[in-house]
């Protein structure tokens, strides 16, 4: 056994004298006691054991988190495509006024999967990546998986072809009736 070990035990029990520094740290806690306003009177009811909100965090870090920054970002990128693609399909209907409106159909349809989403979709597969890590998603133990958000995935779709054609439609008929709307 080492000498400081062999101290430390016999030491235990024993009450060594006050030190001045002691005293001091003593004295100054002693008038912190007497001074507090509270002294005496109960204190107040803090509510403890709480999960924070994210309104509390966002307080707490003076800022959004990385995912909320994100998801802005994916919503501003998805609303300047959705606008531009209005702007182009309002375009192309002005331009075709076959009957049948199939060559537009076709226009519209080359047109949309010519469409190139690669910034907007990068951002949304880091989303999907990360959103979990970052907002301590729990798991799912029936499935595995992260424990869905107000009912549903928390992975978000990448835009494509199919999300162009979901808001602005191959057909000529309501592309036209669009036109004069604002």
């Amino acid at each position: 056994m080492r000498k400081t070990e062999r101290d430390a035990v016999l030491r235990q029990g024993v009450t060594l004298p006050e030190t001045p520094r002691q005293r001091r740290e003593l004295a100054a806690l002693e008038e912190d006691v007497q001074t507090i306003p509270l002294r005496g009177r109960r204190l107040p009811v803090r509510a403890r054991h709480t999960r924070p909100t994210a309104e509390a965090y966002l307080v707490a870090t003076r800022g959004p988190l990385p995912y909320m920054l994100r998801l802005r970002e994916i919503e501003q990128r998805s609303e300047a495509h959705e606008a531009e693609l209005r702007g182009e399909w309002l375009a192309l209907a002005t331009v075709h006024d076959d009957a049948a409106g199939q060559a537009f159909a076709d226009a519209w349809r080359s047109h949309a999967a010519a469409a190139i989403f690669d910034e907007v979709n990068d951002v949304i597969e880091r989303h999907n990546l990360w959103y979990p890590v970052e907002s301590s998603l729990p798991m799912d133990p029936r499935t595995g998986d992260y424990a869905l958000v107000n009912g549903r995935s928390y992975r978000l779709a990448q835009l494509d072809a199919a999300w162009v054609l979901e808001r602005f439609p191959a057909d000529l008929t309501t592309a036209k009736a669009q036109v004069g709307a604002p």
